[in-house]
């Protein structure tokens, strides 16, 4: 079974939205419709370089530019570092946030000005490892879901590990090296991943999204879906590989209780 989830287009938050109340879904919307970056990550997880126009700059440390390739820290998944160059000047990156509905790259170094033309260069093995993660979380749980209907609240990707919170009564540790077995498994099938940006009449053919088709204001014209072909099906604005086959066998090495029915697994590569 596909689960079937909906994604805001351009927003960073990846989760199962059914399980969020409407009031904050709409908070998420209303903060979509400030938003106009061009966000290439979106259509493009493997964009290593790219050219863009300063937009703004505060405290000669914190820039706006027009376009950009850097995924901010938002959805679980951490900020991309690298960075900009002007004329042959580096500009390191050190951190990339969502501030006011725009993407702000925070530098080390002074000196870029609005107006500036800037080249782009992301930390390409930062950036793959937290997609290799990004993919192996969504496959992790459509496993758990799968096995117990267990709905997933939330996940915090890191560089030495990741983790995943679901809601379940009763957790069955016995169960793990099955869970870890099964995603495995499909790591070596080399499925296809697949990033799709769906126009909204089209979105709404999915049934979960149709049936909080009432929250989305008109506004709102494409919806972001990751598709793990024949495993899993749901929205994220996060940076995926583009097959199972490009991450590594996980080790699910750690699992608490976190409260009545929340439940917390840790695993890594």
């Amino acid at each position: 079974m596909i689960r079937e989830y909906m994604h805001f287009h351009r927003s960073g938050w990846c989760s199962d939205n059914t399980t969020l109340p409407v009031t904050r879904q709409k908070i998420y919307l209303k903060r979509l419709l400030l938003e106009s970056m061009e966000e290439l990550y979106l259509k493009d997880c493997y964009l290593k370089e790219f050219e863009a126009t300063v937009e703004n700059v505060k405290d000669d440390r914190f820039i706006v530019l027009d376009r950009t390739a850097f995924y901010p820290n938002s959805g679980g998944q951490p900020h991309d570092t690298g960075l900009l160059v002007r004329d042959g000047e580096e500009f390191p990156v050190t951190y990339v946030g969502r501030f006011g509905g725009k993407i702000s790259h925070e530098v080390s170094a002074p000196g870029l000005r609005e107006g500036d033309r800037v080249k782009g260069i992301i930390d390409w093995d930062r950036r793959e490892l937290f997609m290799r993660y990004h993919t192996a979380c969504h496959i992790l749980s459509a496993v758990i879901h799968n096995e117990t209907g267990a709905m997933i609240s939330g996940n915090q990707i890191a560089e030495n590990k990741t983790r995943v919170d679901f809601s379940l009564e009763n957790f069955d540790r016995e169960q793990l090296k099955s869970y870890e077995s099964k995603v495995n498994g499909i790591i070596d099938r080399d499925v296809p991943v697949d990033i799709s940006i769906l126009p909204r009449d089209e979105a709404f053919s999915i049934p979960s999204v149709v049936k909080l088709k009432d929250a989305f204001p008109p506004d709102i014209e494409e919806i972001r879906v990751i598709t793990i072909e024949d495993v899993d099906r749901q929205a994220c604005g996060g940076t995926h590989v583009s097959s199972t086959g490009e991450i590594p066998h996980i080790e699910i090495f750690k699992a608490e209780n976190k409260g009545k029915n929340n439940r917390r697994v840790y695993f890594r590569f």
